[in-house]
């Protein structure tokens, strides 16, 4: 996918190169478009794909368990997050596991129905192509207290997707 950054152009320049290298100078005020050859994810995205990376990489590695952003894998995290609450590990202790379980959840989700992350005051949510809003981090704290289920909401929310026109299929 090529990601277009339009810009616009100014005056040639009398000597020298531009100022910057997304400073590009040329004669009259015409759009300048620069493409780049790597797919790019909005910036609300960069925590919560990093999270989720964590939580695959600590289940890999520390509990030999594969998450493989399936749907079906969702349902080992819901496993986990119960295991961890019947120990009755404090909530202080497991909050960031937490998080990267339900960043790990809302990116099987976007994966899925082609929903994207918005962050606004610290949090992170997924907006599905239906305009809907979805909270998968709030809703692994939820499970941690007995009350939610990720694998729930990734169904709820993929039949709710799939319903919509001009939505991404599941695979």
């Amino acid at each position: 996918m090529s990601v277009l950054r339009r810009g616009w152009g100014g005056p040639a320049p009398v000597l020298g190169s531009p100022r910057n290298g997304r400073d590009v100078r040329h004669a009259g005020s015409a759009p300048v478009y620069v493409t780049t050859l790597q797919e790019t994810r909005p910036s609300a995205a960069t925590k919560p794909v990093r999270w989720a990376a964590d939580a695959v990489a600590a289940m890999r590695e520390g509990a030999r368990v594969r998450l493989d952003y399936s749907a079906q894998s969702v349902w080992r995290v819901d496993r986990i997050i119960e295991g961890i609450r019947q120990e009755g590990a404090p909530y202080a202790a497991v909050e960031s596991e937490l998080r990267a379980f339900g960043a790990y959840a809302g990116e099987v989700i976007v994966r899925q129905t082609g929903a994207e992350w918005w962050t606004g005051n610290g949090e992170h949510w997924i907006r599905t192509p239906d305009g809907r809003m979805w909270d998968p981090i709030d809703e692994a704290r939820r499970c941690y207290q007995g009350d939610g289920s990720l694998r729930l909401l990734c169904r709820d929310v993929v039949t709710a997707a799939g319903a919509a026109p001009g939505a991404a299929k599941t695979p």
